[in-house]
């Protein structure tokens, strides 16, 4: 396997952990998106792109996501602790879309992109670098922001190529 391009996109500062969105092209014929650098406590990482996992209301058979507490669709109250729990008792939320078969390809993914997140990260500290103000909703998150961002000596906040996002893969 060959990851030909990583493209990363900051986003604005938030209250949560995650840094950045990326993109990586694989052997120049298959593009993997949403995929989420994130800082946790032992330092960034890569999260694959993944979505909620969603359960049926018992009363009218509406789709609702697991944190639901009421169903979207008729009111209805859904019973509690509906999640699949993992081997350590924790709820499972979400599940991965597209992901690393072995721990070799996870390894060489999270080293690409990680170093091509640094690196945008010290452009970023650059005289002259310029970012665009974008909104944190453009992931469709839920999350409207109209925070810009912000660059600090610590950790700036950035965004990388023009055209990222626009139609190009």
């Amino acid at each position: 396997m060959n990851i030909n391009e990583v493209r990363i996109k900051m986003v604005a500062s938030g209250p949560d952990k995650l840094q950045a969105f990326c993109s990586i092209t694989i052997d120049n014929s298959f593009v993997v998106r949403d995929l989420k650098v994130i800082e946790g406590a032992k330092g960034y990482f890569v999260a694959m792109p993944s979505r909620k996992l969603t359960d049926r209301c018992p009363r009218c058979d509406g789709k609702n996501h697991l944190r639901a507490r009421f169903c979207n669709n008729c009111g209805a109250r859904l019973p509690e602790d509906r999640a699949e729990k993992d081997s350590f008792g924790k709820a499972r939320l979400h599940v991965d879309i597209a992901h690393p078969i072995n721990s070799a390809c996870r390894e060489k993914i999270q080293e690409e992109v990680l170093a091509a997140f640094h690196e945008e990260l010290k452009r970023a500290r650059e005289p002259g670098y310029e970012h665009a103000e974008i909104p944190y909703d453009e992931y469709g998150d839920g999350k409207k922001s109209d925070k810009s961002f912000h660059l600090s000596e610590k950790e700036p906040k950035t965004e990388a190529g023009d055209n990222f996002g626009k139609g190009l893969f």
